[in-house]
């Protein structure tokens, strides 16, 4: 059989689906999509149909689409068995590529966020290129390749993971990546991936975060006596919260998805009634991240890992982190510029997770369209991160008890344990620093983190 007709590109497949040969602009495409020529074929639906010509040995005429990371590419495919040689040949037309458009609602992408750091077993920080900065991660499985990731820093994470086959070059670009499936060594489980973009409008031009995120969790073994703190014992972050957090997360993915109409249309209200399963889920696991930090913070053994940081560096994130609750009640936080610099020696997650609690309780009861403003300072020999509200403010009493557990100031029904500010506290005494309020009734609150200074 013979190729007929005026085609944009043709290429040349061997018998066992390699393509051999090809002209632009298919050459490009292979290459976006991870892979090679002479190699296989990297775009998924170009091969399907390889494949059917091969194995039925008859043309094949079929419309096909790709995505690269940055274009989506549409067109038509002819391929007719090559008789002489082998394999097939196949000539494009058609063809169309439009930009890639975010089209995710932005509320939901920082749920589904929220969902999967929740979830995620490893996480890590990767460069520009992919490259790991920095990673952590402690199911029994993954020790030893979270171990060997740690000590590789500056190579492409893909390298500790196995994308079943797939024999493409790796990276590839972070949208093609985004949602795949891998296994590590030593897991038995499946992982998928999450990769958030840093830097503006989401282009990775300041690294990624990574989550790897496993399809169930570990069967949970008998262990020791849990930890008794003043006579209670304390069975969630040891037994129940591995146990409870991935399917009250499912709960709360499956929920959002039904809320936000994709998988179909939907009546308005059961779109509402979506919607308060996920905010009920996302209370319950609160609580149940809550209670198992609160397990630990009381422990006899707690201890942090102190390092030299930047609180600028961490207050930044803490504000790029929680900036779509903000703007969802039309609040301006006011971050320090990235010129601003205070060093402190102390433990970078254990900090962020300090502000976090502080920007998110002035979010939720700041006033619509007030200003939340984060501030560094050096003062007595502190290194400062203050976050201010413009909020009802405190009374002598209230800054009295606020920082004790299960203290909520008689509020009800807004998503709160009372144990947030409790547990910063406890965090921040164990680095070596304190946790206090400044306030007045009507003037608003001001929440001032000292750590020890950094070099």
């Amino acid at each position: 059989m013979r190729l007929t007709g005026t085609f944009l590109a043709r290429a040349k497949v061997d018998e066992n689906a390699i393509l051999a040969e090809a002209q632009e602009p298919l050459v490009s495409l292979q290459l976006r999509c991870g892979g090679e020529v002479p190699g296989p074929i990297a775009i998924p639906e170009l091969r399907e149909a390889v494949m059917q010509c091969l194995a039925n040995n008859r043309q094949v005429s079929r419309g096909f689409s790709a995505f690269d990371g940055e274009e989506r590419i549409e067109g038509w495919v002819e391929l007719v068995p090559n008789e002489k040689a082998g394999g097939c040949i196949l000539g494009i037309s058609d063809w169309q590529a439009t930009a890639y458009e975010i089209e995710a609602d932005p509320q939901y992408e920082q749920r589904r966020l929220d969902v999967d750091r929740s979830v995620a077993e490893i996480a890590a920080r990767l460069d520009a290129n992919q490259c790991i900065l920095a990673v952590e991660g402690r199911a029994a499985d993954v020790v030893d390749a979270v171990g060997i990731m740690a000590a590789a820093t500056g190579r492409p994470w893909t390298e500790f993971v196995t994308f079943p086959g797939d024999s493409h070059r790796q990276p590839l670009h972070w949208r093609l990546l985004d949602g795949a499936h891998c296994t590590i060594a030593g897991s038995e489980r499946s992982w998928s991936v999450h990769l958030v973009p840093l830097g503006p409008a989401r282009s990775g031009a300041d690294g990624f975060e990574l989550y790897l995120i496993p399809d169930r969790i570990l069967t949970p073994v008998a262990s020791e006596p849990a930890a008794r703190t003043s006579g209670v014992s304390h069975t969630i972050g040891r037994e129940l919260a591995p146990v409870l957090r991935q399917p009250i997360a499912r709960i709360i993915a499956n929920a959002e998805t039904i809320r936000t109409k994709m998988a179909g249309p939907l009546a308005e209200e059961y779109s509402s009634y979506a919607a308060d399963i996920s905010n009920a889920g996302q209370h319950l696991l609160s609580l149940i991240e809550d209670l198992s930090d609160l397990e630990v913070v009381e422990a006899d053994d707690f201890s942090t890992a102190p390092d030299e940081i930047d609180l600028g560096d961490v207050a930044r994130r803490s504000t790029g982190i929680l900036s779509v609750r903000a703007q969802e009640k039309n609040i301006r936080l006011e971050a320090p510029g990235f010129d601003e610099s205070v060093p402190a020696r102390a433990e970078f997650r254990r900090v962020l997770q300090i502000l976090l609690n502080l920007v998110g309780n002035a979010i939720r009861y700041a006033p619509e369209g007030s200003t939340v403003t984060i501030s560094l300072a050096q003062m007595g020999g502190h290194a400062r991160v203050q976050v201010s509200d413009e909020g009802p403010g405190l009374d002598a009493d209230q800054q009295a008890v606020i920082f004790e557990k299960f203290e909520r100031l008689g509020r009800t029904g807004d998503g709160g344990s009372g144990l947030g500010l409790y547990i910063s506290r406890r965090i921040a005494r164990a680095m070596g620093g304190e946790l206090s309020v400044e306030s007045a009734p009507g003037a608003g609150a001001r929440f001032t983190l000292d750590l020890p200074p950094g070099k």
